[in-house]
């Protein structure tokens, strides 16, 4: 039932401000570590790159876009959401943003199908996806993503009340015509690739569960992708689209002098939300990391190295903890263990 116009007054903005400039913080340092680690990895392998590895860097480029902005973003809510680099940057910070979400989204979808077909069709695909091919479809993915945000940029990202606001979506008295533009956005550019990569997936988990001739690592590591690709659709993808939406139709209510208390809970979600799908650029490295034959092979060593310095330097304080020597003991006898260690 509608409330007094008091109850959309008190939208709690200290929140935003408390909680996106240490997320973005967060995001910043470990996603662009990460990701300039994988582009660093696929370069030095440049020649022996393969089909899925080209989404891959493009999703690293797709990352550091938008990590190279949230400088930025930090500055503007630690300053009370004060915009100091003029609306034209505004609005670039907000396009690089749309474009690694929904880039992520459009390369993760591309290695779910290559994965789909090398499981579930090895035989009818061998041989007749090459890198070209990858290269073309990444570049259409580019293409399609920049076509679904680019009337986003002529929305007003402030209005007359608040003149140096960066808004994430658009101003007040634009809200009613850019919540069907987000909706179809959302579906087109979230719910669609999300069916396929459910699809894809779901199918590729039944035929590895038939097969049992099936190698364990392949199954191992497409279970371990499966896992990666729910964590980042349930958790930074999922409650953004969901609470964005919900959110306009929240702004468009109060227009129209309809209000709820629960549309302060709603614009807090959807704060959340925002943090949460910023997460999948410092989230998306992992992707690499499951499938990367070099890596894994290269993280296997390393770990059975450390398992056995670490046994080593165990029994090597073992052996010079003095003890007193029993009667019958001999030097030989005391290293014995710390010889076992070493082999």
């Amino acid at each position: 039932m509608p409330e007094n116009s008091s109850a959309c007054e008190n939208i709690d903005l200290n929140f935003t401000h408390a909680f996106l400039p240490p997320v973005f913080v967060t995001v910043f340092v470990v996603g662009t570590i990460s990701n300039i680690w994988g582009l660093r990895s696929v370069y030095t392998s440049w020649n022996n790159i393969g089909n899925i590895n080209i989404f891959m860097f493009n999703l690293g480029v797709a990352d550091l876009l938008y990590l190279f902005t949230l400088p930025f973003l930090v500055y503007y809510y630690a300053r009370q959401s004060e915009w100091l680099f003029g609306q034209p940057f505004c609005k670039v910070t907000r396009f690089c943003f749309n474009l690694n979400l929904y880039g992520s989204i459009g390369f993760l979808t591309c290695i779910s199908i290559y994965r789909y077909l090398g499981i579930v069709h090895p035989m009818k695909v061998m041989g007749k996806i090459t890198s070209r091919h990858s290269l073309t479809i990444s570049a259409l993915v580019w293409i399609l993503v920049i076509i679904q945000i680019i009337p986003d940029m002529f929305f007003d990202k402030n209005d007359d009340r608040l003149r140096n606001a960066c808004f994430d979506t658009t101003s007040g008295n634009l809200t009613a015509d850019y919540l069907p533009y987000s909706i179809g956005w959302a579906v087109t550019g979230f719910a669609l690739p999300l069916v396929i990569i459910l699809v894809c997936y779901g199918h590729v988990m039944v035929v590895l569960a038939r097969k049992a001739n099936v190698n364990p690592i392949l199954k191992q590591r497409c279970l371990r992708l499966v896992v990666i690709l729910v964590i980042l659709f349930s958790i930074c993808f999922i409650p953004y689209h969901v609470f964005r939406n919900l959110n306009l139709a929240t702004r468009i209510l109060k227009r129209d002098g309809i209000c709820h208390h629960i549309f302060n809970d709603i614009y807090i979600a959807h704060q959340v939300g925002r943090g949460l799908a910023c997460l999948n650029s410092a989230i998306n490295p992992l992707i690499y990391i499951v499938g990367n034959d070099d890596f894994l092979l290269k993280l296997q060593h390393f770990s059975k190295r450390t398992r056995l310095t670490f046994t080593i330097l165990t029994g090597a304080v073992m052996y010079r903890k003095p003890m007193e020597p029993e009667e019958g003991d001999s030097p030989a006898d005391n290293c014995t263990s710390f010889d076992l260690m070493r082999e």
